[in-house]
């Protein structure tokens, strides 16, 4: 089978991420795969290269940079002629679906990632995308949507609910798995003592992940709880790193909390932590969720997208937008802790049980086998 993946660029991401392991996966069955990017010079293109997958830049200009980009695409699938183009995200499985049109052999699938989405966070644009791909979605062949929320989300916006299925995301568990030596190495390198807490917040710096509530529930607690320290890890729009920043200072985290703006071994970071907080407004289903629960480390989520039924009853669910309870679900978290009851194994077999790559990539070849 020849499958053409299509997406923006392959910057540090969940939804890149999963793309990466889907045709990494599909490529090991012996299945022709390439990956189309609107912006090349990503950092997860090496992985791609190293599995023998071709990766061919569009080389888009920029935001307005429509026709010439199009013409480039479609000459590139005149050339290729796959069984299948598979979108990931808003823009993509717009252009997956106009592009098809060309070839009548080629069926075009769409990845949905998100659910609840609150398009008030995004700019004119994006919500004009949305009703555009809301409104196309019945023309598209296949839409894969990563988590139930997004799929209940989805139909109830106009996506055609049969021709949607739920294939939920993979997390690598070799890769992500409890390491001692790890988390005290970058421990020390933060300069984080083993007497201390460490409390983190992994996500891009975006207005749906809410940094303002994990900021507010942090400066509360570290008021009262002298060993408590707290890292954001992710990167983001300048201006907005720097809104996040001064509201820390402000809410006087200064000296108590470590921005980082991205970190290559990924494993390491979710070791170093002893919580994991997902305070994000949306979500379809987080991969770092499940990473973080895959090398052992309790979490702390709201009740969003697929968040819940991650964690199942092995960590902490609050409801969107409220500190206080976040606060105490993170003190809840500590309790456990300081009790010395032991839940890494358990939180990790939550994990390898239900979110294994094998049964992501079996899913979706069986999903895409229907096209040739």
């Amino acid at each position: 089978m020849k499958i053409v993946f299509l997406t923006r660029s392959l910057s540090y991401g969940g939804a890149e991420r999963q793309l990466v392991t889907v045709a990494r996966g599909l490529r090991e069955r012996g299945h022709s795969v390439t990956v189309a990017l609107f912006y090349s010079g990503g950092p997860l293109e090496s992985e791609l290269r190293e599995a023998g997958i071709m990766i061919q830049p569009l080389d888009k200009r920029g935001r307005w940079d429509v026709i010439a980009f199009l013409i480039r695409f479609i000459r590139f699938i005149g050339r290729e002629r796959p069984d299948v183009v598979y979108g990931y995200l808003s823009m993509p499985n717009i252009i997956t679906q106009f592009v098809t049109l060309f070839f009548g052999r080629t069926r075009s699938v769409w990845g949905v990632r998100s659910s609840d989405k609150d398009m008030s966070c995004y700019d004119w644009l994006a919500r004009i995308s949305y009703r555009i791909e809301c409104s196309l979605s019945r023309c598209a062949d296949l839409v894969i949507v990563n988590s139930q929320a997004g799929f209940r989300h989805a139909v109830a916006h106009g996506f055609p609910e049969e021709r949607m299925i739920v294939i939920p995301n993979g997390i690598d568990t070799e890769r992500f798995r409890p390491d001692g030596r790890a988390r005290k190495r970058l421990r020390r390198e933060w300069g984080i003592n083993e007497s201390e807490h460490l409390v983190g917040l992994v996500g891009r710096l975006d207005p749906v992940k809410d940094h303002h509530t994990f900021l507010k529930a942090s400066s509360q607690l570290a008021q009262e709880h002298n060993s408590l320290r707290f890292v954001c890890v992710g990167d983001g729009p300048a201006d907005y790193r720097q809104s996040l920043i001064e509201l820390s200072n402000e809410l006087g985290l200064a000296g108590r909390l470590k921005w980082v703006a991205s970190y290559d071994d990924m494993p390491t970071v979710y070791n170093a932590l002893d919580i994991l907080v997902s305070s994000s407004r949306s979500e379809g289903f987080p991969n770092v969720i499940g990473e973080a629960m895959s090398c052992g480390v309790p979490c702390v989520v709201t009740d969003v997208g697929d968040s819940a039924a991650i964690v199942g009853d092995a960590g902490e669910v609050i409801t969107p937008q409220n500190s206080e309870e976040l606060k105490a679900a993170i003190e809840n978290s500590l309790r456990r802790i300081n009790a010395g009851e032991r839940q890494g194994i358990r939180i990790r077999q939550l994990i390898t049980e239900r979110f294994s790559i094998s049964r992501l990539v079996s899913h979706t070849e069986t999903a895409l086998q229907q096209f040739h």
